[in-house]
Parts: structure tokens; sequence; C-alpha cells
């Protein structure tokens, strides 16, 4: 949610805590976190000091995401293609005992 309200520009720790049942010291501790994590930087404005979103390391985030989920997607679509060939030879495999198994009509001997 400090994020989200980042995208929407710079805050002050008072701006970001007004929405949390949360005291300003807690905020800050999750900021500082967040700034450890190169997320968010803080800057100075007189005595104000505001928080802003770094978008880079977000992006970076982003790009290594979907780079991932682009190969489990392809990795999933091979497993489905071989899934759909099994079922298709145990379908198969299925038919052919159950025609094995039916009663064959008999001979009947001619007297």
């Amino acid at each position: 949610a400090i994020l989200a309200r980042l995208a929407d520009g710079a805050a002050t720790v008072t701006e970001l805590a007004a929405p949390f049942d949360m005291s300003q010291p807690a905020i800050s501790k999750h900021l500082k976190v967040l700034e450890r994590a190169g997320l968010i930087t803080r800057g100075r404005e007189a005595q104000r000091r505001p928080r802003k979103l770094e978008p880079r390391p977000l992006a970076e985030a982003t790009d290594w995401i979907e780079r991932y989920r682009r190969i489990w997607e392809a990795n999933f679509k091979r497993l489905d293609a071989v899934l759909e060939e099994l079922k298709g030879k145990q379908k198969k495999a299925v038919d052919a005992l159950i025609e094995d198994t039916k009663p064959k009509p008999r001979k009947r001997k001619l007297r």
C-alpha cells in the first residue's frame, strides 16, 4: 500500500501514515526497509523529507519475473501436449483391453 501510494507522487511520513492504523515510527520502520531495498528515496524540501518511489528496481524485478513467466508458460504448454498424448495412448490401450475382454461369438459346428 505504501508503494502504491508513492506511485501517485512523493509523500511525507505523516501523509503515508494517515490511512493506516499505525504510528509514524512504525511507518518509518517500513520506509527504512523500503529505502534499504532501493525501492524509495528520501528527499529534502526545507523541513519536509518526502519519500519518493524509485521505479528502476521495480522495473528490473518486473523484467525478471516476466522472463521466468515466459519460460514457465512454455514448459506448461509442453506438459499439456505430453499429457494430451498420454491421454490418447491411454484411451487406445483401454479400448483395446475392452475389445480383448469382450466375449467372442462362437462358431457353430455343423452336424
